[in-house]
């Protein structure tokens, strides 16, 4: 592979040599044979320039063949024109000179040619060339002032002016036609390309057609259209199709009318002006569209690579759900024999103290495991935005009481005194998550009573109240072991804690109070943490929150409700059915069971059901599937209440199980009072109906 690519360089190479000495010899012949004014000087002179940008396009070896050619070709052309062997010798040896001088600068200065995309490094490439051409158009006339028997400064001025502006032409247009990369963006028909040269002809034909009466400025709207059309090519080409028609018009205009050498030099000098400008106006119009055109493709390709950022972004996510999915259900199936049957174990009266401080242990254990799961879920959810709350009237005082509640016994157990202080109006109802903020205070208060070897926690609410809002502030004070200065800060980081090394005391994953921050904020409040003044630390949480009208008050208790509930419950597990409905007949319920969706169906079809409590993920027909087929049931049997009861409970699971007709969830492992609340909350919807 390496030797076929060498083999095609070294070919393209040989092409490059051969067009551009054909391109030299033609440049030469036209300038020297056609453009000759009175006094004997071609009134265009781009030939260094082509020459010097052919000497930095091609690899040494070609460079010395493409300089011994032109050399060759300008003694013989300069001979045919009439100049004396002394002059042709002269010429050639400085114009060799110039583009040799003027090759070794650029390509030192750029590292190799230069690529001229924008106008600045066009101007800069060719100031870089004129000091060198001035020079030796200097020495130049100096040299042939004697011989050619004229004034010296008009020489030199001549000589500047043909020179000069030659290389400011001839060396960028050189370099931009030969550049395979300019036309990127710029890419037009034959037939498009054609008449937009064929415009230029028109329009220099018009512009120089009779002379005495030019009129030049005809030549720019077209080179400006060919620019914006063809690009810096077309620019290229558009200055060299006007430069090789204005020429020899302008030289023969010069001749006819036998004009003398003062006003054939200063029609030269406008000539050349002229196309300078041309160049230069239609070439910065091209290049800065070069730009834009290479700027919008660079946008094209970062917006896809942008795109495929995203697509693997999104795609990763959504490994990510589906893995915290599947773990999730993999864990919580387990989970929920172990902790529903420790429950059932600790409710029986024959139980050995030894066994039953056996089973605590085992239920402490679960319902750890429980809290990380739960834990991975929340912060997964709140990373997402997938967390909306759920705004009800809330007793704060109620709901502080009935979580320290939660953790009292395993305060009572570390020996921890567990004390609740409120100050203000805290009986008023407010506008609240109480899930949410149930949550955040579970973690204040379990963490607490974790990081306190001795002494006690005090839960304190202070209501304070405003216009339109309360400020409520929550404290959770402890004795513990403090929280150092130094790891402050990053307290409520994800994955953060106090103590990460491989000798601390506590276990957790870090994701608590990260989860307790989100949640807080997302309810428009602060959390932090302060130290006590003489031991353990102090976690506050602010919100300012409406207050509201108290919530109608329910009759009946979950087990009343419940005792004449005939429920159907579908699960593929054996100890899920056993378990499950050991709890629903401890509630009074009638229970009956199914093993997969297709049962659950057939059983469902007599309609003499007040709840379906369905599991997901079942063999055969899932849960899914056959609440569908359940929802197409005539009559009351398509109507009963379906409540998922299944590990899956991602915000995007619960919302599938919705879709399919569904009407509420309950996670597993299960929890006999949520269970029954749920229960109860249908069976109460079904009384109303």
């Amino acid at each position: 592979m390496r030797e076929v690519k060498r083999f095609e360089g070294e070919a393209r190479q040989t092409r490059l040599l051969l067009v551009l000495i054909v391109t030299y010899a033609i440049v030469i012949a036209y300038c020297d044979l056609l453009t000759r004014g009175p006094s004997g000087m071609a009134t265009l002179w781009p030939c260094n320039g082509v020459l010097a940008a052919g000497l930095m396009l091609l690899t040494t070896r070609r460079a010395v063949i493409l300089l011994f050619v032109s050399a060759a070709s300008h003694l013989l052309l300069d001979g045919l024109a009439g100049s004396s062997l002394a002059m042709t010798a002269l010429f050639t040896t400085l114009d060799s000179a110039e583009a040799v001088l003027i090759a070794v600068v650029l390509t030192r200065a750029y590292g190799g040619t230069p690529r001229l995309k924008t106008l600045q490094r066009t101007l800069t490439a060719v100031g870089m060339a004129l000091p060198v051409t001035a020079t030796l158009a200097l020495v130049g006339a100096l040299a042939c002032a004697p011989m050619l028997h004229l004034p010296l400064p008009p020489l030199i001025k001549n000589w500047l002016f043909i020179n000069v502006l030659g290389m400011a032409v001839g060396l960028p247009a050189t370099l931009i036609l030969f550049d395979p990369r300019i036309r990127h963006g710029f890419e037009r028909p034959a037939l498009e390309k054609a008449a937009c040269y064929l415009v230029v002809v028109i329009a220099a034909f018009v512009a120089f057609g009779r002379p005495g009466h030019t009129l030049p400025f005809l030549a720019f709207p077209a080179g400006v259209l060919v620019a914006f059309r063809l690009g810096p090519k077309g620019a290229a080409w558009t200055t060299l199709i006007v430069a090789a028609i204005a020429a020899p018009l302008s030289v023969l205009g010069i001749t006819a009318e036998a004009a003398t050498r003062a006003q054939a030099s200063e029609r030269m000098h406008a000539l050349q002006l002229f196309v300078g400008a041309l160049f230069f106006t239609c070439l910065a119009a091209a290049l800065v569209l070069a730009t834009q055109q290479r700027l919008k493709r660079l946008l094209v390709r970062r917006q896809a690579l942008a795109r495929k950022a995203q697509a693997r972004a999104q795609a990763a996510s959504q490994a990510k759900t589906e893995f915290l999915a599947t773990m999730s259900h993999e864990i919580r199936t387990p989970l929920n024999s172990v902790l529903g049957f420790t429950r059932l174990l600790a409710d029986r009266d024959d139980l050995a103290p030894e066994a039953r401080r056996h089973v605590s242990v085992i239920d402490g254990a679960g319902g750890a495991l429980l809290t990380l799961v739960n834990d991975v879920l929340d912060f997964s959810r709140v990373e997402a935005g997938r967390v909306e709350l759920q705004i009800a009237p809330v007793q704060v005082e109620t709901l502080l009481r009935d979580a320290a509640a939660i953790v009292a016994q395993d305060a009572c157990a570390k020996g921890l005194a567990l004390e609740i202080e409120v100050i203000g109006d805290t009986g008023r109802h407010h506008s609240l998550d109480a899930a949410r903020l149930r949550q955040v205070l579970l973690n204040l208060l379990n963490n607490a009573v974790k990081f306190t070897p001795v002494g006690g926690v005090t839960a304190r609410l202070i209501v304070t109240p405003g216009t339109g809002t309360d400020a409520l502030r929550i404290e959770v004070s402890d004795t513990g072991i403090g929280v150092p200065l130094e790891i402050r800060d990053r307290l409520f980081q994800r994955f953060s804690q106090g103590d990460s090394s491989v000798t601390r005391a506590f276990g957790g994953a870090g994701l608590g109070l990260a989860i307790s921050k989100a949640l807080i904020e997302l309810m428009g409040g602060r959390i932090g943490v302060e130290p006590n003044a003489d031991q353990g630390s102090t976690f506050w949480i602010d919100l300012s929150v409406q207050p509201c009208a108290a919530p109608g008050q329910t009759a009946a208790s979950a087990t009343n409700r419940a005792a004449a509930a005939r429920i159907l419950l579908v699960d593929d597990h054996p100890m899920n059915r056993e378990l499950g409905g050991a709890f629903l007949t401890l509630a009074g319920c009638e229970v009956v069971t199914a093993e997969n969706g297709q049962q659950a169906v057939e059983l469902a079809g007599a309609g003499d059901f007040d709840i379906v409590l369905m599991d997901i993920h079942m063999p055969g027909m899932d849960g899914l599937t056959a609440t569908r087929a359940i929802r197409a049931l005539p009559g009351a049997a398509g109507e009963v209440p379906i409540i998922a009861m299944s590990a899956d409970a991602l915000p995007q699971q619960i919302a599938l199980c919705r879709e399919a007709g569904m009407v509420d969830h309950v996670a597993k492992p299960i929890q006999r009072e949520i269970l029954y609340a749920t229960v109860e909350t249908w069976l109460r919807i079904g009384e109303a109906a």
